[in-house]
């Protein structure tokens, strides 16, 4: 079981980097990464609090099968997942017209795209 991945992956699906979880929980953010690369395996406490940091239930981590299948289909890489977070966030308040003119932006700037 990689709680470390587990965790990193939750935490930039919500759009929140290593700093954000250290505010909230007083955690040092070196320990963050260390856990998050897998040098060091958090107690249960610290678990419960990088748990409440990101809104989540403490199972939620335990839960290995559900999101090694969510991983595997998605196939993205962190720097996938964290632009496309990015843009979740950003798009929030969009209203569905200026949703639509980001979409048509995005879609241009692909087929424009030198590879």
């Amino acid at each position: 079981m990689k709680i470390g991945t587990t965790i990193r992956t939750y935490r930039l699906q919500k759009g929140l980097s290593q700093g954000d979880i250290e505010k909230k929980t007083g955690l040092l953010r070196c320990y963050l990464s260390r856990v998050e690369n897998g040098h060091t395996m958090p107690s249960l406490d610290t678990l419960a609090k990088i748990a409440g940091a990101l809104d989540l239930p403490i199972s939620q981590f335990f839960a290995e099968d559900a999101l090694s299948r969510q991983l595997n289909s998605q196939k993205l890489s962190d720097e996938e997942l964290k632009f496309l977070t990015q843009i979740r966030r950003y798009s929030a308040n969009l209203n569905d017209s200026d949703r639509k003119l980001l979409l048509a932006m995005v879609k241009k700037f692909a087929a424009t795209a030198v590879r």
